[in-house]
């Protein structure tokens, strides 16, 4: 019995050794006092972990790391997030990357359920309760990314040392633009705005959350205000091979969402409308959602060449619009699977100069103009119509 006092006094110590709150990165300005400690044996009960890690890419000169930290109460009382830290994991001193905190850290949260116990902002997380951090890393420097990161949340009474993730997951793989010419609009592309469908779009598929619309890119063509995306082209990204297609699905008519009536019932099976889906290898897909019904070239077991005509641009399927949803993902089920980044070889954007810039391996983010035309393309020196 004494044996076992002893090992118990040995565990309290340890337990409430490791409440301590590491030392405070130097250079971010921020309030990084260590908090007050709970009066308890035991560590915080906040688990906290990404499911995915991320991979860093470029655009318009930065480089930017996107993923999901997520946050679940263990404990049997509420608790408020007070602030969460990156610190880069490869240095000894645990630089810190970037610092969420005040409304910086309650435009990135999203609280599940939206309902649950506890105050009503997202930073305050009842019983059982699980938050979704939606982060956002830019670097000025590519050279400046960590090989790996490591989080620190801080809540108002307690802190505790979060995951460690690497920042180079998967390849990036450099695939052509999936339209061609001028003024296609990004819509809802990469970016960390909170009224982004495709950013916020987590399910719980096959009993795991992911995201596979984390990069995804509504292509959408706009003249004097209105849509002209409807029977555009769209092209092989690559040389792949055709995993599947769906076909057959009607055309909507376009309408504002408030007055969308969808041709068919949406469900998981029509959501994306008529399809083609490509193997790129090395397990990422590339998807295409939303062809003009009958406009498909291709079959499930074709080899296409980069370049190569696929269909045409509809509005099937969970669409308004006329406009190309393209993404790359980790399944060959529709939302299935964990969103990738790639890269586009050779593209313009239209800077807030009002002048046409010449982009190259690089993913443009979220409402970026761009001009995919061939050679110098065919808009040198005219203004973009929108």
């Amino acid at each position: 019995m004494k044996n076992v006092f002893l090992l118990t006094a040995l565990l309290y110590v340890n337990l409430n050794t490791g409440l301590a709150t590491p030392p405070a990165s130097q250079d971010t300005g921020a309030n990084t006092s260590p908090p007050p400690t709970v009066s308890s044996p035991f560590p915080l009960q906040l688990e906290a972990r990404v499911p995915f890690a991320p991979t860093a890419f470029p655009s318009a000169g930065r480089t930017y790391l996107c993923y999901e930290l997520y946050l679940t109460n263990f404990s049997d009382r509420a608790m408020t997030l007070s602030r969460i830290e990156v610190l880069d994991a490869e240095r000894a001193d645990s630089k810190s990357v970037v610092t969420f905190e005040d409304d910086r850290l309650d435009t990135v949260l999203k609280r599940f359920p939206a309902g649950a116990p506890g105050k009503s902002g997202a930073r305050d997380l009842g019983p059982g309760t699980t938050a979704v951090v939606f982060m956002w890393v830019p670097f000025d420097d590519p050279a400046h990314v960590p090989g790996q990161l490591r989080h620190r949340i801080v809540t108002t009474d307690a802190s505790i040392e979060g995951p460690v993730i690497g920042t180079r997951n998967t390849e990036l793989h450099v695939l052509a633009p999936p339209v061609r010419g001028a003024n296609w609009t990004a819509s809802d592309g990469p970016s960390n705005a909170e009224d982004n469908h495709h950013r916020r779009g987590v399910l719980v598929m096959g009993g795991q959350l992911v995201d596979s619309r984390r990069y995804a890119i509504d292509w959408m063509r706009y003249k004097d205000g209105g849509s002209i995306a409807y029977g555009e082209p769209v092209f092989a990204v690559a040389d792949a091979t055709v995993v599947k297609t769906r076909d057959g699905l009607p055309d909507n008519v376009p309408a504002p969402v408030a007055t969308f009536h969808p041709a068919v019932p949406i469900t998981l099976d029509t959501a994306g409308g008529n399809t083609v889906l490509l193997d790129l290898g090395d397990g990422q897909y590339a998807w295409y959602f939303h062809l003009k019904p009958g406009s498909l070239q291709v079959k499930a077991g074709d080899a296409v060449r980069r370049g190569q005509l696929l269909a045409r641009i509809g509005v099937s399927g969970d669409s308004n619009v006329p406009h190309l949803h393209f993404e790359v993902s980790t399944s060959t089920a529709v939302v299935a699977g964990e969103g990738l980044p790639y890269l586009i070889d050779h593209y313009r954007i239209w800077t807030a100069d009002k002048q046409w810039e010449t982009r190259t391996r690089e993913l443009p983010l979220g409402g970026t103009l761009v001009d995919f035309g061939e050679g110098d393309g065919d808009t040198r020196g005219l203004a973009p119509n929108r």
